[in-house]
């Protein structure tokens, strides 16, 4: 079985914002003309361009080194279909390819995972494929530290 540059705990957080933001729609409803309070409500699942989300996911995304970001390019292409776990090597292969012909590699990766549909379940299709359970336990992204339940809960003896 081929092995991930990418930790599994970074693709989870990856994974949960990105289905985060893919449940969000356009602009539906710009003059409503209705009661400013009632549409908060519905303005929430509405992309402006300006989503915290996209905003936390692509700052995460961008301080990825270069063999994560291809990871996370070969992920996709095999959540995709685009090949198997047997042509992992190909995948990843083909994703450093893909980086040369960009002029900011770093920054257009991750605006090409961005723009990609359902990235969220692609890269949970990608992780099923190499028989990674993303959902056991995940303390942060990257795994550095304790979370942030453990750190408002008082010191407890050991």
């Amino acid at each position: 079985m081929p092995e991930l540059a990418i930790s599994a705990d970074k693709v989870a957080f990856i994974i949960e914002k990105a289905r985060e933001f893919d449940v969000k729609e356009g602009d539906s409803d710009p003059d409503s003309g209705s009661n400013p309070s009632d549409d908060d409500a519905l303005d929430v699942l509405e992309d402006d361009g300006s989503d915290p989300v996209v905003q936390e996911l692509g700052s995460f995304m961008i301080a990825l080194n270069e063999d994560e970001q291809v990871d996370l390019v070969a992920l996709t292409w095999l959540g995709r279909g685009d090949g198997t776990i047997d042509e992992w090597g190909d995948l990843r292969a083909r994703a450093a390819e893909a980086r040369t012909e960009y002029r900011s590699p770093r920054r257009e990766t991750v605006h090409y995972l961005l723009g990609e549909p359902m990235l969220g379940d692609l890269l949970a299709d990608g992780l099923d494929a190499f028989g990674i359970d993303w959902t056991d336990e995940r303390t942060t992204a990257d795994s550095s530290g304790p979370s942030q339940q453990d750190e408002d809960e008082p010191t407890k003896q050991r």
